[in-house]
């Protein structure tokens, strides 16, 4: 039997049918590129990006709930209770109930987790020199500003209903 698809058959994608480049992709293309720069001194020091992301949320913003934390450091719930699990085990985290509601948890630094992130500051802070000295000042700051600007006009952006063309 001799089978022929047509133009027509929704099977059939043709890679010329996307008219965008994936916008995604080249994000997590140029996320890859920024944290290869700064992975091998949180390994240095026996942390995960994610760890580094809640250590650094948490010395900036203070004591926060998981949800909070989640949501500022871009972690799922699920992944959360683990990466916090861990830290605690670790030494760098302490959560406590709130007095006035128990069901509810804030987690804040050890002394040993400010200790650790004043010991990385110098060597994270000279990354960010080392980039913007390959790339320019100029450049970085525009990018700062394009990165601010996208994500606040695609959080204004309702999400396009499934099957819409």
């Amino acid at each position: 039997m001799n089978v022929s698809i047509s133009k027509q058959d929704p099977a059939r994608i043709d890679p010329g049918d996307f008219r965008h480049r994936n916008l995604p992709l080249l994000l997590l293309h140029a996320r890859e590129s920024v944290i290869a720069c700064f992975r091998p001194v949180l390994n240095e020091h026996g942390l995960t990006e994610q760890q580094w992301r809640i250590v650094r949320a948490l010395v900036e913003k203070g004591p926060l709930e998981p949800r909070q934390i989640g949501e500022f450091c871009r972690i799922s719930s699920p992944s959360l209770a683990g990466v916090l699990a861990r830290m605690d085990d670790l030494g760098l985290v302490r959560r406590e109930r709130l007095a006035r509601d128990q069901r509810r948890v804030r987690v804040s630094l050890t002394p040993k987790a400010r200790a650790l992130a004043a010991r990385l500051a110098p060597q994270i802070e000279a990354i960010y020199r080392a980039i913007e000295d390959h790339i320019g000042r100029e450049f970085i700051e525009r990018f700062y500003a394009t990165l601010d600007e996208l994500i606040g006009m695609l959080g204004e952006l309702q999400p396009v209903a499934r099957g819409a063309d």
